[in-house]
């Protein structure tokens, strides 16, 4: 963040020389952009220009988007660059005076990391593999040690060597060979989610010449040693499209193509079986699933386990002799299933219930191993675990507070009788646990350093809000230890409840500084997510997406009439789809919040799910609608942010986008405050951030994520009125 009003342009290189320059500063002339100390008035915001463009819908159903212009996907046009240099220059002016407690929260925050950190390290193949933070890096080196923790130290990936002189550096997955001698790995230095497959030699560390661009990040490797399983993207709508194969030392475009996957409703990922004997392909879309897998040894072709169907969900595993499944057939809920190696080919009618479907519990996740089963279910807004044993007997994992996550751990080893998983809370950082499924023993392998921080001081709780329908919304909770319920004190209200991602209570380094200045931070479970399951996704989605606003909603106005806050003394926040939630409760409910906080957000849904181009679009038409359907389009329409932007009031609000973002285009937030500030009535602050050099998730790197949501943090504290 600049400290100092005057304007600083990007490179030539970046925004077209002399001229780009010379139109700047007409920008920056135009919006009156000085300080407030050298001006009687306010600083003026930027203003986009308005250019008529009609959108049209396939029945005929039109609307006219006067800031479409600002959609470029070269991302080179010199007046949309103009136009978001000149939001970046306006929000400095803005924030400068919260810059101080910006840096303060700041350092509270990263006081509480422990900047020389490591990983438990876990066992596979002979290996303890682990990864380690050196003090003051943003990225982790990736180790190994063989056979000991005592044994010599194997880097596998330097990544704050790799990231040096990179704007944006991440790390996909890395998977090392079967005989434990090569590590690929896949690398984005742009932020857009295109990643590089990279090979490397783990004992001499010499980089393989083979090189394969626009891959998703994920990697399977043959047990030939020689040959790597990928997935190429399609370049313009960033999907998944093929997987193939490269046998290393050979040109890519000798590569052979395995399967090509011709529906673009499908997502398509990469993964091996608990028992490393098959490679299966994964393809998911909201309502349907397909497995198709081929031997590890010599994967010649890929089968299919069990033929995608609509409304038929599953997910399949391999341990000893069988297939383990985990599938919504005839069970909303979902339930554990198994069928022999021998009768696979039967279909669907060989499958035999291992864990039946609940009305009241929900099967999240499994991970077999030789012995026991170990299970991932939710269960009254909760996530936790439960052991099976062969006899069929099962054992909860035991959990000493009302709002918590329990989740299944790295194991790599099928044959063990330990069990390794997290525990967490808003209070509680995250501890590394493992569990004997045989006498039910624990043992604590690690519990997250936080310097500085005494959980005592801290109390958690769950509490129920009822929806204007009736519904009960559960809600957890964090305060101090002393705290009233006077009326009196400042809400954070956080909530996502999209895609069926549930959003579990996990301790923060961010939270002490809200908690410790008499805050209460909360999060809504609200329907669209899976906390109370299926049915609570079902509830949140498509026709039913509305209930995810008043939802949020309805969980503020109850925590207020309960005394945990004063009304107006309430921040929201929510980011990409959770975004879309900030857009939606603005425009409903403006008065019930001081500060909205929109991260990223997917804000201009008709638009986008009408063009197929764009990422994502066509493979969430059963999350939103196809808005090439009447009834589709007429209810998206009725609550999508950018087309329901008011002549009205807003609350103060904090927006953010990544010039490079994949997952929601910077044009979106650009166009929603763009009509915004034409629209709104009041004087309340508007501000735009624009990461220039990122995508989706900011900046990368973990001490740079703390410094950008410190600027929002002040700027949301100083707007509620808490002190420094």
């Amino acid at each position: 963040m600049q400290e100092r009003i005057d304007y600083y342009p990007p490179s030539d290189s970046l925004l077209g020389g002399s001229k780009m320059k010379r139109l700047l500063a007409a920008v920056l002339v135009s919006t009156a952009t000085v300080p407030a100390a050298l001006a009687q008035t306010a600083p003026k915001p930027p203003v986009a220009a308005t250019k008529p463009h009609e959108i049209k819908a396939p029945f005929g159903a039109t609307r006219n988007d006067e800031y479409y212009w600002l959609r470029d996907d070269t991302r080179k046009n010199p007046e949309m660059l103009g136009y978001l240099a000149a939001e970046n220059s306006y929000a400095d002016t803005l924030l400068a005076p919260v810059k101080p407690f910006a840096d303060k929260l700041y350092g509270e925050t990263i006081s509480h990391i422990k900047q020389d950190d490591s990983s438990v390290p876990y066992l596979r193949r002979g290996y303890y593999y682990y990864t380690r933070f050196e003090t003051g890096a943003d990225y982790p080196i990736n180790a190994r040690r063989k056979g000991s923790m005592d044994a010599p130290e194997e880097v596998l990936l330097d990544q704050p060597q790799m990231a040096k002189g990179q704007s944006f550096f991440a790390v996909g997955d890395n998977a090392v060979s079967p005989d434990g001698k090569l590590l690929a790995w896949q690398q984005d230095t742009v932020g857009r989610r295109q990643y590089v497959l990279k090979v490397k030699d783990i004992a001499t560390g010499k980089v393989f010449a083979d090189e394969i661009p626009n891959i998703e990040p994920q990697v399977a490797w043959a047990g030939d040693n020689r040959t790597i399983f990928y997935i190429e993207k399609d370049p313009v709508t960033l999907l998944g499209k093929r997987v193939k194969a490269h046998v290393l030392g050979t040109p890519v475009s000798a590569d052979r193509t395995l399967y090509e996957e011709s529906d673009d409703t499908f997502y398509m990922g990469l993964t091996t079986t608990s028992d490393d004997r098959y490679v299966c392909i994964q393809l998911h879309a909201t309502v349907s699933d397909e497995y198709s897998c081929a031997a590890a040894a010599n994967p010649v072709s890929f089968e299919v386990i069990a033929p995608r169907e609509r409304d038929f969900l599953y997910s399949a595993d391999h341990i000893g002799d069988r297939w383990i499944f985990r599938t919504n057939w005839q069970a909303p809920n979902y339930r554990l299933m198994a069928v022999g190696d021998g009768d696979v080919g039967r279909g669907r009618s060989a499958w035999s219930d291992i864990v039946p479907t609940s009305d009241s519990v929900f099967i999240e996740d499994f991970k077999p191993f030789d012995d026991f089963l170990a299970i991932e279910e939710r269960a009254d807004g909760n996530k936790r675990l439960r052991l099976l044993a062969p006899d069929g007997k099962d054992r909860l994992v035991a959990a000493d507070e009302p709002a918590y996550t329990m989740a299944l751990g790295t194991n790599e080893e099928p044959g063990s009788d330990w069990l390794r998983y997290t525990y967490g809370s808003l209070v509680t950082p995250t501890t590394t646990y493992e569990v004997n499924h045989k006498t039910g023993e624990r043992r604590v392998l690690k519990v997250q350093p936080v310097p500085g921080y005494d959980a005592s001081k801290y109390v958690t709780e769950r509490v129920w809000a009822t929806a204007r329908d009736g519904t009960k919304i559960p809600v957890s909770l964090v305060h101090a230890k002393g705290f009233r319920k006077d009326g009196t004190a400042a809400l954070f209200q956080y909530a996502y409840g999209s895609y069926g991602y549930s959003t579990d209570p996990a301790f923060q380094p961010m939270l002490p500084s809200l908690l410790d200045r008499g805050m209460v931070y909360a999060i809504a479970h609200i329907r669209g997510g899976q906390e109370m399951g299926r049915k609570w996704f079902d509830d949140g989605k498509v026709l039913n997406k509305k209930n995810s606003f008043t939802d949020f909603i309805d969980v503020t106005r109850f925590l207020v009439a309960q005394g945990y806050a004063a009304k107006g003394r309430v921040a929201a926040m929510g980011g990409s789809a959770g975004g879309l939630l900030m857009g939606g409760v603005a425009n409903m409910a403006p008065n019930d919040y001081g500060v909205i906080v929109a991260q990223v957000p997917f804000v201009d849904v008709v638009t986008t799910m009408l063009d197929t181009s764009i990422p994502l679009t066509t493979g969430e038409f059963d999350e939103w609608g196809n808005p090439a359907e009447k009834r589709y389009y007429d209810y998206m329409l009725s609550y999508s942010p950018y087309d329901n932007v008011a002549v009205q009031a807003y609350p103060a609000m904090y927006v953010s986008t990544g010039l490079w973002d994949s997952q929601v285009q910077y044009y979106e937030p650009t166009k929603w405050v763009a009509r915004l500030r034409a629209r709104k009535t009041d004087t309340n602050p508007l501000i735009f951030r624009i990461n220039m050099e990122a995508g989706h998730g900011g900046k990368s790197g973990r001490f740079e994520r703390y410094r950008q949501a410190a600027e929002w943090e002040a700027f949301t504290l100083d707007r509620l009125k808490v002190a420094e």
